[in-house]
């Protein structure tokens, strides 16, 4: 996808990862559409870029949506949709976390994924195409004990987008992770910070992961989990085939692709 022109809508694009992908994407000659809970960053950014700006919770259906039909009211389209908005909560031991505050990271990091995921195929495929980007971690591919339940829903965005990756491919449209390491944005409380810099380990500026994004969207692939550390240009990361079943001559056999498409990259079988 050549991205001159094109309308991108990005949550959580009011600070961090999201406001340095917003910044890149018009640098890149789209039309950018910052959506954020934060109403007035959201509208700061997006001035500074020339795009229009929406506030809205992720985590809520109705705003989701509304979020998207903004984009296609002021721009024409969403040709682009970057689900980067998320949080932590650094609870180590999950027996002394609230109901409350679990339904929150998950309705912000696992339901606003979906329904923005959901949104953009129903805005992209009218128009023949596009490219979704969500944004994971490094916790969806490995554990991190530190945040167990940040880490469940990161893998629950690996898993959504793999798995959509091969049944929109054929509506033109593409479905991508990034995966970042330890980025130097406001998810990561001061404590991590301190840990990561002691053990010598350097922060990834959020303009890396920038680039990362624009990568996941121009490079034409898709089902991918494109991991991001310092200093490194974006790996396609590597899933291993699963056993096959305990019969003579299948170890090791794919299971069966009951939905009738070609292996995409990315689905289970594809190193």
């Amino acid at each position: 996808m050549e991205l001159s022109g094109k309308a991108a809508l990005v949550t959580g694009g009011a600070s961090g990862i999201g406001k340095a992908t917003a910044e890149r994407l018009a640098s890149e000659g789209a039309r950018v559409c910052v959506v954020d809970l934060d109403e007035g960053g959201a509208r700061a950014v997006a001035d500074s870029v020339g795009g229009t700006s929406f506030a809205a919770d992720v985590g809520d259906v109705t705003q989701t949506d509304a979020a998207f039909a903004h984009c296609e009211q002021e721009l024409g389209s969403v040709d682009v949709a970057f689900l980067n908005a998320g949080i932590a909560i650094g609870f180590a031991d999950i027996t002394t976390l609230e109901d409350d505050l679990y339904r929150t990271i998950m309705r912000v990091n696992v339901d606003g994924v979906f329904f923005g995921a959901r949104a953009a195929i129903r805005s992209m495929k009218p128009r023949g195409g596009g490219a979704i980007v969500a944004t994971a971690s490094l916790a969806g591919l490995i554990p991190f004990p530190p945040d167990p339940v940040y880490v469940l829903t990161k893998h629950a965005v690996v898993g959504l987008i793999r798995s959509i990756a091969p049944t929109i491919e054929p509506l033109g449209i593409t479905a991508n992770c990034v995966n970042p390491g330890f980025t130097d944005t406001n998810i990561i409380n001061d404590e991590i910070k301190g840990i990561v810099s002691d053990l010598g380990f350097p922060l990834i500026p959020p303009a890396q992961i920038a680039d990362a994004v624009v990568h996941a969207i121009t490079c034409g692939e898709t089902g991918r989990c494109w991991v991001c550390q310092p200093g490194r240009e974006p790996i396609a990361y590597g899933f291993r085939d699963v056993p096959g079943p305990r019969t003579p001559g299948a170890e090791g056999v794919r299971p069966p692709d009951v939905l009738g498409h070609a292996a995409s990259p990315g689905t289970p079988g594809n190193q």
